[in-house]
């Protein structure tokens, strides 16, 4: 037990930046994967939204019902549901790669949702328009809906990726490495503060740039701040 608090030559910063890599790491796939399965969801759920035919009912009103039950359970529990089948996918249940499944399983119901509500608010005379000149479904789909709400995609996708890094923190105090481990292992049970202020500091950091970098992209795309 260190007897200076803040005591920063206590700080191992080789093993402070594989624990951020491994954060920047874990962080970045799952956004990757997140907007894939989010993107498919939000698409599937817009889709059969209004649909006459009681079986695409049926199946928006399964998938809507995942994606809320996914997004009601908080995410140190899901990570608990989830280790056998974390244990079947990747073959371990601790390190970097086991937070995977429960990262991408508890926010992609989340973005979801928010491409569902993007694609909503794209005027429906735009898709009208389109489906009446003959377009087809994937011709809309490609060339009207995905363009037309990409600034509030990537809009949303930078808030669920400002949500996963809190996650990967939170998988890391039950064995899923990075800094929230860090922090927690090295830090916290060990009474070393300054460990716990520069695991904080650098998560705040990447937050920033993940934030930084969202608007920077939705400036680029959105065509009414040209």
């Amino acid at each position: 037990m260190n007897s200076s608090i803040l005591d920063f030559s206590t700080v191992d910063w080789n093993e402070m930046g594989q624990a951020t890599w491994e954060t920047i790491w874990v962080t970045l796939v799952a956004v990757i994967f997140t907007a894939v399965l989010g993107l498919l969801i939000g698409l599937l759920l817009f889709e059969t939204r209004n649909s006459k035919n009681w079986g695409i009912r049926l199946i928006n009103w399964l998938v809507s019902f995942l994606v809320n039950v996914f997004r009601s359970i908080p995410y140190i529990i899901l990570i608990v549901i989830l280790i056998p089948v974390t244990n079947v996918l990747v073959h371990t249940i601790v390190g970097p790669t086991a937070a995977l499944p429960s990262l991408i399983l508890a926010a992609a119901p989340f973005f979801g949702r928010l491409v569902e509500i993007a694609f909503r608010e794209i005027d429906s005379g735009v898709l009208e328009a389109a489906a009446a000149m003959g377009a087809k479904k994937s011709t809309i789909i490609f060339k009207v809906l995905l363009p037309e709400s990409m600034p509030a995609l990537v809009s949303g996708l930078t808030v669920t990726a400002i949500s996963l890094v809190g996650y990967t923190a939170m998988a890391g105090a039950i064995g899923a490495g990075g800094l929230g481990a860090l922090a927690y292992n090295n830090g916290f049970l060990q009474y070393n503060g300054a460990i716990i202020l520069v695991a904080t500091v650098l998560i705040v950091l990447f937050v920033f740039a993940l934030q930084w970098t969202g608007d920077w992209l939705v400036k680029k795309i959105d065509k009414r701040l040209v």
